[in-house]
């Protein structure tokens, strides 16, 4: 059961006083809904259980458990809201209220989103850096990616990987960016012999 839910006030608050003439609608009702980038990134379906007041044919309230299907689409961002129309509380001459889910992105241990790109960042040893990498991620639709860094990199060093970024909505197919960085750790000293072959190496 969504955590915001935990009955009829909880949920939708108060609409104030009720009309004395004519019907008005009740104000929206927004709610998180958490989404992991795998969900963004591939699609997922979430139901979420609410409870509300509704008016029988003879005007009685009934309080009802009821469950809403969201179906989450590729390449969503945080933000992107979905309405359930009049799925508020029922009550005399009130409109019930729209319920909207607002998606929200739970932080990711790897990747950070960027718009459609997606982000990593990768510590490696100075010797790395100099001699040759290859990085091994594992996509957030469970593939093994392999990508050789064969270039010396230097500080502020950046690999794109081209349509491996999140899905494009609204261009079925196509993707994003990979965007990787690079944090280099530098030894805390060297020996004398260390250093004597740091400067060959890099001397001319």
């Amino acid at each position: 059961m969504f955590g915001g839910f935990r009955g009829p006030e909880s949920m939708f608050g108060s609409y104030g006083g009720g009309a004395t003439m004519g019907t008005r609608k009740a104000k929206p009702v927004e709610n998180r809904l958490p989404c992991t980038l795998e969900d963004l990134y591939k699609g997922t379906t979430k139901k979420m259980k609410i409870s509300r007041n509704i008016a029988d044919i003879s005007g009685k309230t009934l309080h009802v458990d009821e469950t809403l299907t969201i179906k989450i689409k590729p390449g969503w961002k945080k933000g992107t809201k979905i309405t359930f129309p009049e799925k508020g509380h029922e009550e005399p001459n009130v409109v019930p209220a729209d319920l909207i889910f607002v998606v929200d992105e739970k932080p990711h241990d790897v990747y950070k989103r960027d718009g459609n790109d997606l982000v990593v960042t990768q510590k490696i040893s100075l010797n790395e850096s100099l001699t040759g990498y290859t990085i091994n991620l594992t996509t957030l639709d469970g593939r093994n990616l392999n990508i050789p860094i064969n270039d010396v990199i230097k500080a502020g060093y950046k690999k794109v990987v081209p349509n491996e970024g999140m899905p494009l909505t609204k261009e079925p197919g196509k993707k994003g960016n990979l965007r990787i960085k690079f944090d280099i750790k530098f030894p805390s000293r060297l020996t004398a012999e260390q250093k004597l072959g740091m400067k060959k190496l890099l001397k001319g």
